[in-house]
């Protein structure tokens, strides 16, 4: 009787997790086919134009996440740049759930799947949008849950080949984004301050496994070294404050993170781990650390020290770095998101008296604010709900000049205006390449244009990021331009004053106006380069 009970409890579980993947990815997908691409996700296209073995600002996994939509569709779109992260951030929610199933209860792995699938920061950066964290949250998982499969066995430990595989799967990690080091650095602190575990540190798997972890993040290397250390440079260098360290900086980024997990999920997860650390604190036992005895009967602790020790280190390290530079909050997003496992752990604890319904109505309560709010944003970003002018838009809140969010515009329209003039169709026909002036605007003028015609898409910017690599400065000379870039970036004050002593010639053409909610809410300039006479100089590059 009593192991039908746990059977019957444990299958309404699993199907109570497909449930929750199920909902997760249907959400994610009306907003991957609904929501346009910004700057940054559609420079990610141009990546998948231009293989290589990693890339100045990012390693190259994401442009494979980027690209097997395109390449299996043949069809260029928001959604099908978007179908690999569909699918990788699917496979991450399942490890992770599997990770929380190994160290806990069901209950805490129901809870842990449902919280990471409710944040909204989790949800469209890291499960919608094209973007290296995809795959570097992916590998997180799967070395997360191998972590597991090796540590916490219920028997006495012994290393295994799991090693090598974490070193792979840390290996591949890296090849999404460099944060991926920082999870290779946890497993050994978590190993370094376990004294049952700290033989890992000198077993026959791990020395194989470091071999494979440098074989695996070769290509990063291997482009770094042809390339003068270009990308390491840059990532080291980049963003750091001229007026020192400043406290409000570290302040300010936490209350961005907060904000970015959504206040009744962000404020619960900091207070689990600052609960946690404390008591991992306090019930460490120094001496045993220091004569090599073993505490394996203190189950607790270690799961609670190998969920630390991939959370903080993350979590801790941009906080105290961001009192001298400028962080993103997604960059500390994996440590929490790792850390759900301990939230979710405090959610069942609060759930054990069966008239408690807080852990309910906070979850529930916040998952519907969270659908509210996504809506009304989407809504807003895709139609102009709350601009003015506007001829349809419910509430004239955010003037057009001043919202930002029109930088996220129908692709449609402006590959609509060459498509539909049969002057600029045809100069883009005849021109050898076409450039812009701004790098973040590549992307999405690549993803405008590939379908008609497929030229080669350039910058002339003293800041070109990734295109100073994807050509030769001077392979343009001699050759007939389209330059094309939007009024809000000054197309038309660089025509003028930038690139005239570049070209024998240089002709407006016309103008391609984006319209939301019936108003134009960005204009895009065409121009007739003919002839460039000379490089355009690079700070860096080919």
């Amino acid at each position: 009787m009593g192991i039908q009970l746990y059977q019957g409890f444990s299958a309404y579980y699993h199907r109570t997790a497909v449930i929750i993947l199920l909902v997760g990815f249907l959400v994610r997908l009306v907003i991957s086919i609904w929501l346009n691409p910004g700057f940054e996700e559609a420079h990610y296209y141009l990546y998948t134009l231009h293989p290589d073995w990693s890339y100045f600002d990012r390693p190259p996994l994401v442009a494979w996440t980027t690209g097997i939509g395109v390449w299996l569709t043949g069809q260029v779109s928001q959604f099908t740049i978007r179908i690999g992260t569909l699918l990788l951030y699917t496979g991450s929610l399942i490890f992770l759930y599997l990770a929380a199933l190994r160290l806990y209860p069901l209950q805490v792995a129901i809870n842990t799947l449902a919280i990471a699938s409710a944040i909204p920061i989790f949800q469209i950066a890291f499960g919608t949008l094209s973007s290296p964290d995809t795959p570097l949250l992916f590998f997180w998982a799967i070395s997360l849950w191998l972590a597991t499969q090796e540590f916490f066995d219920y028997r006495a430990y012994h290393p295994s080949y799991r090693l090598t595989l974490l070193c792979l799967t840390v290996g591949l990690a890296c090849l999404g984004k460099y944060d991926g080091l920082i999870l290779g650095l946890g497993l050994i602190g978590f190993c370094l301050f376990s004294p049952h575990y700290r033989r890992a540190l000198r077993s026959k798997w791990l020395l194989i496994g470091i071999p494979i972890f440098l074989l695996t993040i070769s290509p990063i290397l291997f482009w770094n070294i042809i390339h003068d250390w270009a990308s390491f440079r840059f990532q080291s260098g980049r963003d750091i404050s001229t007026g020192g360290y400043q406290i409000d900086r570290v302040i300010s980024t936490l209350l961005f993170e907060i904000l970015y997990l959504f206040p009744t999920f962000g404020l619960p997860l900091l207070w689990a781990i600052i609960r946690t650390t404390s008591q991992q604190i306090k019930n460490f036992d120094w001496r045993q650390y220091t004569s090599g005895r073993s505490f394996r009967t203190e189950w607790d602790l270690e799961k609670r020290a190998l969920l630390l020790w991939l959370s903080l280190p993350l979590i801790l390290g941009f906080t105290i770095v961001s009192g001298d530079r400028q962080i993103s909050p997604d960059w500390k997003m994996p440590g929490f998101w790792t850390a759900t496992i301990l939230l979710a752990e405090l959610v069942a604890i609060g759930r054990r008296n069966s008239a408690n319904r807080v852990p309910y109505r906070w979850f529930f309560g916040s998952i519907a604010v969270i659908i509210l709010l996504l809506s009304i944003g989407l809504s807003h970003i895709g139609s102009g709900t709350f601009q003015t002018p506007s001829k349809s838009a419910i509430f004239g809140l955010f003037p057009i000049k001043t919202d930002t969010s029109t930088q996220i515009f129908d692709l449609q329209q402006l590959r609509q205006g060459f498509v539909s003039n049969s002057k600029l169709n045809r100069a883009l026909k005849k021109a050898d390449f076409v450039f812009t002036n701004r790098h973040y605007l590549g992307g999405q003028i690549g993803m405008a244009i590939e379908p008609i015609f497929h030229k080669p898409i350039t910058c002339f910017d003293p800041e070109p990021r990734d295109f100073a690599f994807w050509s030769q400065s001077k392979q343009w000379v001699g050759k007939n331009a389209i330059y094309l870039g939007s009024k809000t970036f000054e197309v038309d004050l660089d025509a003028q004053k930038r690139y005239p002593s570049y070209f024998k010639e240089l002709t407006k053409l016309g103008e391609i106006p984006i319209r939301r909610s019936g108003e134009i809410v960005e204009t895009f300039s065409v121009y007739q380069a003919q002839t460039m006479l000379k490089p355009f100089p690079r700070p860096y590059g080919n």
